[in-house]
């Protein structure tokens, strides 16, 4: 939560200060976005893999939390292009480096019939902390009018007391230590893709491509609505809030109805946001509409990936199996990012969301088709291999 604090407050500012402080272009943000997006899948199969190995995942998560805040610090001194892409990629190597061993060390705690809703109540606190951090930013901007350095030591100083309770607080839960059979050794890199997991990497990758980031979607509604222009950093409050809503209940849907449904499906929450930021509805009521289907979105596929991925894998090689499976999603989000800005540059806004809505709406279907097996299984590890 005090990590999403800071990380959000500034997520939540880039897109107006890239392009309206620094007066960066629509490609430049695309690549920066696409930066912020996808710069972690370079650490996350390497850190899941090295949590696997040292059945260390507290600490190995603890150094990705740790490089994180240390790159904030980076906001308070540099600016520009370079600067911006070289703070980026430190802060989210740091992501890429924390987040398979944490859902790791969720995994080892939880009732396995309950990993959907244990991935819920995390991903809960983690969108108190995603919706508080843009309203700090909200306020702060109010306060003090081009405040931007201002939110980046806020953003600093909630990094630091977060890295301080993990490292404090956090007990250090060991697979090995509660499987007395499990011994050290080298983690079987092919229990990670085969079977029903090639599946689910394969559909992660191609649904990522068509999932740009939420700050496109934001300039969007920005440019052709007076709401979102004046409360444009509380646009993501709103989004984490909806987020927030329905990670439980999503978490226990996936639970009861299988966690590829609920993750395939829940691309249709994504698919209605693209289509709400080009229609041409009311004012205030396209964009609360357009929050409300992101949160949706996010709550059926965030951690419901990371439950299923969890439950497709064995205990020896499970962080390095969600670190593969966010590096996919990592790396094809980085691509939509970056081949977004450019498309919008080159067609415009509107038509640019328009096409890739039509590609989501082909990809949800092929990707359903796709999953089937999975999709047909009462539980997931019922799947037979293709």
């Amino acid at each position: 939560m005090l990590t999403d604090i800071s990380s959000e407050s500034v997520a939540a500012i880039l897109p107006l200060y890239i392009t309206g402080f620094l007066g960066l272009s629509t490609i430049a943000f695309g690549v920066l976005d696409g930066m912020y997006q996808g710069v972690s899948a370079i650490t996350r199969i390497g850190a899941g893999y090295a949590s696997d190995r040292l059945d260390q995942p507290k600490w190995v998560a603890f150094v990705g939390y740790g490089l994180a805040a240390v790159a904030r610090a980076g906001l308070l001194f540099w600016s520009g292009f370079a600067a911006l892409s070289t703070v980026i990629t430190a802060d989210r190597i740091g992501k890429g480096i924390r987040t398979a061993p944490r859902d790791a060390l969720i995994t080892v705690t939880s009732d396995p019939a309950h990993l959907g809703h244990s991935f819920g109540v995390h991903r809960m606190l983690d969108n108190i902390g995603a919706a508080l951090g843009p309203l700090i930013a909200f306020v702060i901007l109010l306060v003090v009018p081009d405040g931007f350095h201002v939110v980046f030591v806020a953003s600093l100083a909630f990094a630091v007391i977060g890295v301080a309770v993990l490292g404090l607080l956090v007990p250090n839960v060991r697979r090995r230590r509660q499987d007395a059979a499990a011994r050290p050794g080298k983690v079987p890199w092919r229990s990670v893709a085969r079977g029903p997991m090639r599946r689910v990497l394969a559909a992660a990758g191609i649904l990522g491509l068509v999932t740009i980031g939420d700050g496109f979607i934001y300039l969007v509604l920005q440019s052709r609505s007076d709401f979102a222009a004046l409360w444009f950093p509380l646009l993501y409050v709103g989004t984490n809030v909806a987020f927030l809503a329905f990670a439980i209940p999503l978490g226990r849907l996936a639970d009861r109805v299988g966690r590829g449904r609920v993750f395939v499906w829940g691309h249709i929450g994504l698919l209605a946001a693209y289509v709400v930021a080009v229609l041409p509805l009311a004012d205030i009521a396209s964009t609360i509409m357009c929050l409300v289907f992101l949160g949706v979105f996010y709550a059926a596929t965030d951690g419901v990936l990371s439950a299923l991925v969890s439950q497709l894998s064995g205990p020896d090689s499970r962080a390095t199996a969600i670190g593969t499976a966010q590096t996919v999603v990592a790396v094809a989000r980085f691509a939509s990012a970056a081949g977004f800005g450019i498309l919008w540059f080159a067609v415009g806004r509107e038509p640019a969301m328009l096409a890739v809505a039509i590609v989501l709406a082909i990809a949800i279907p092929l990707v359903a088709v796709l999953l089937r097996p999975i999709l047909a299984a009462s539980h997931p590890e019922e799947a037979v291999a293709p």
